[in-house]
């Protein structure tokens, strides 16, 4: 830190470099716990998606849906607890009570996301909330995915009545999570950050017998 004296001033030159590695919610968690790496008896393999920008939109369905459309040409979802996604798969909006709703995109798309989302809405009464540095999102994928969730969470799992373009918030283990089924071998959890170690320390647990399996 370098100094300089005046008469009557003096300053301070504080501004540093700081090179702060940015590491996924589930980093620790793999030196940790390990990563089992997939294997050809696999019946469940999970994946983070991290960094991701998850916005949480607040407001009146019509003006919502219409800013949307106008910015990212995507609809809100027309039922609640529906999911939807864009033509390329990489953005969706879910239905997480009647005034609330998830958005999620491409990390690094956020910010500008927001800014335009906020011209677009105008006046409107709204909110909108940047939560992306507060959660991560998993993939789980195979076919003993529902079975580990059967035991896992206490809604329903079962494929036969979660269908695909469904996500609710539920309880897993002991704490809450978004479960999303995005295709009909794709499940999703978005986590809070905090509980991302503890929920994966549990999918390696519940899902040992099904040879779980970690793609990094």
């Amino acid at each position: 830190m370098s100094n300089t004296v005046d008469d009557k001033v003096k300053t301070f030159d504080t501004r540093t470099e700081a090179k702060v590695p940015v590491e996924s919610p589930l980093a620790y968690s793999y030196r940790r716990s390990g990563a089992p790496a997939p294997g050809k008896d696999s019946g469940v393999t999970v994946r983070e998606r991290p960094f991701l920008g998850h916005l949480v939109l607040r407001g009146g369905a019509i003006v919502l849906d219409e800013a949307l459309r106008e910015v990212l040409d995507i609809s809100l979802p027309g039922e609640p607890q529906a999911l939807v996604f864009d033509a390329s798969g990489e953005r969706s909006v879910q239905w997480i009570s009647p005034d609330e709703w998830l958005l999620i995109v491409p990390g690094g798309e956020e910010f500008e996301l927001e800014n335009r989302l906020r011209e677009a809405l105008g006046d409107a009464h709204f909110a909108i909330s940047n939560i992306g540095g507060g959660q991560t999102l998993l993939e789980l994928e195979g076919d003993a995915v529902s079975e580990l969730l059967m035991k896992s969470v206490i809604y329903d799992a079962d494929p036969n009545h979660f269908p695909v373009g469904k996500g609710v918030t539920t309880i897993f283990a002991k704490t809450s999570v978004i479960l999303r089924r995005s295709s009909e071998i794709r499940w999703e959890l978005v986590v809070r950050r905090s509980f991302a170690d503890y929920i994966y320390r549990w999918l390696l647990d519940a899902g040992e017998e099904y040879a779980i399996g970690v793609v990094r």
